[in-house]
């Protein structure tokens, strides 16, 4: 079905096959390290196109790539799979610019997303690509991959951006969405965006991650991808160092205030280093440091009180500079939650106690489980079929093993388990599997299944229909202290909604509260 053909670019000796020179085509250019992907329909004219271009100079090899059943639909949707799919495999570093990408449809598109599997497959024989599909798609490169296509909300969402920084008249630019709705891969597209246009050649320009956990993956994505550079994902305490034209900011609601903290010290110092006092927050260090904000921000994501509540945040963006404005863009698709939206506005409504039926979808799981044996055999299970299975928590039980490795902090009907031995990176940890994550270690990661806990942390009132919460049993201490009961309410509420919007297959809970698992077993399957 494809046939792939090796010419020499340097010397400019393809051969004489007739599809070479009119026919839909894809083509790789490579030189061992860096490779370019390509498409045209007179494939010879292009090379002499791109020999005289000094950037493809680099390249000394070709691969063409030749089938029947191509049209110029299917070799640009091919092209885009394949920059995203070799950007994550890493054997090469891909050197493509991402303007453009998009999601398109065309007639027949899903039996030529099948087909596509048969040519990877071709190109692994090839030694051209070195990964499985699936191995591909559970890594991080790949789900945040500045290469991702883009669906119309989100690139509509982009080329307005990037059409009021290039007129300057705005200098804050916020981003709603709910989880799963694709701000990190908005604010990684934009950042390579950016860093390839030559008119932001010479700005400053970076990229901060408040999440320790999410900061470190992002700087492994940063150095894997051609043109972007680890140095650009920043800390709140980096950007207190040097201006800045222009910050993004993903994860924007764990931005901190001086507040129920652990690095007082070190916050009051940058806020006097930036003639601040302690009223102010990580959100002022970002406006005071950039001429252009771009925040990514979800008040349904803040899960304590040093996080930047959406009064807080709305003030701050009403303050926007005179005679310049603050944009609002919201991001309204489900991208990650194979249950769309619907399954998102479920979640909600248990939480707002405004459900009114049971849970059902062909293409998403959701169960309570009351045998937590067979819980964690299903979790162990779904991870070896599919890869990425963990179990999460609220905070509910204290972190003991935290100073002595021998214990464990979780033991529910007669079976133990730790915590997260740390929080950065921990998903993709060896030790993971055998762990619980609390939602520092998850929030801002996918998951394929979320094998949720519900502690004793979370409850339901029979008497009064609603949720209700216990700060006895909640043991995140920065997370309580100096908190009033409505307020643990919302924070705890909105952990478990994180911890319930990371699966992008199921989601399977384990609730340990009788009268809520009551609750929600109204509304969600049981499993027997």
């Amino acid at each position: 079905m494809f046939k792939i053909i090796e010419g020499d670019f340097k010397n400019n000796i393809y051969g004489n096959e007739e599809y070479l020179d009119n026919w839909p085509m894809l083509y790789l250019l490579e030189n061992g390290k860096q490779i370019y992907i390509g498409e045209s329909n007179h494939v010879k004219t292009r090379m002499t196109q791109h020999s005289s271009n000094v950037e493809k100079k680099i390249f000394d090899k070709v691969h063409f790539i030749y089938s029947k059943i191509f049209n110029q639909s299917v070799t640009f949707d091919y092209e885009s799979k394949l920059i995203q799919y070799i950007v994550a495999d890493e054997l090469f570093q891909v050197t493509n610019k991402n303007s453009g990408i998009a999601d398109k449809q065309y007639y027949k598109k899903q039996e030529y997303d099948k087909k596509f599997e048969l040519l990877w497959r071709k190109l692994q024989r090839e030694k051209l690509v070195k990964h499985s599909l699936e191995e591909i798609e559970n890594s991080d490169l790949f789900k945040y991959s500045p290469y991702k296509e883009l669906n119309d909300n989100q690139r509509n969402a982009v080329e307005t951006i990037i059409q009021r920084i290039r007129e300057e008249d705005t200098n804050r630019i916020v981003i709603n969405g709910m989880p799963g709705s694709g701000k990190t891969i908005v604010a990684v597209y934009l950042m390579k965006y950016l860093t390839d246009c030559k008119e932001f050649q010479n700005k400053q320009i970076g990229f901060v991650v408040p999440q320790t956990s999410l900061r470190k993956t992002m700087k492994i994505i940063f150095k894997s991808i051609y043109g972007l550079r680890p140095s650009q994902v920043l800390s709140p305490s980096d950007i207190t160092k040097k201006k800045y034209d222009i910050l993004l900011v993903d994860e924007a609601h764990r931005l901190h205030q001086y507040k129920n903290i652990s690095y007082m010290g070190s916050f009051k110092k940058n806020c006097e280093k930036l003639g601040l006092t302690t009223e102010a927050d990580e959100l002022d260090w970002i406006i005071k440091q950039s001429d252009c904000t771009i925040l990514f921000y979800d008040a349904m994501q803040v899960v304590g009180p040093s996080g930047i509540d959406y009064q807080r945040f709305d003030q701050k963006m009403q303050n926007s500079l005179e005679q310049r404005m603050t944009s609002y863009f919201t991001l309204l698709t489900q991208m990650r939650v194979q249950g769309g939206n619907a399954y998102i506005d479920f979640v909600k409504s248990i939480f707002e106690e405004s459900c009114t039926e049971k849970y059902k979808s062909d293409k998403y799981d959701l169960k309570i489980y009351l045998d937590f044996s067979k819980f964690e055999k299903d979790m162990y299970r779904k991870e070896t079929e599919v890869g990425l299975s963990r179990m999460v928590a609220g905070y509910a039980w204290p972190w003991i093993s935290k100073k002595d490795r021998t214990k464990k902090d979780i033991e529910i009907q007669g079976i133990k388990r730790k915590w997260n031995h740390c929080t950065e990176g921990w998903v993709h940890t060896p030790e993971a599997i055998d762990e619980v994550g609390c939602i520092h270690s998850i929030q801002g990661y996918d998951l394929n299944y979320a094998f949720v806990i519900l502690g004793k942390d979370i409850g339901y009132d029979k008497n009064t229909k609603q949720i209700i919460v216990r700060k006895e049993l909640y043991f995140d201490q920065n997370g309580k202290r100096s908190t009033t009961y409505e307020q643990l309410l919302e924070y705890i509420k909105n952990i478990y909604y994180v911890l319930m919007t990371r699966g992008i297959k199921g989601t399977f809970l384990y609730v340990c509260d009788d009268d809520l698992r009551e609750y929600l077993s109204q509304y969600i399957e049981v499993e027997n």
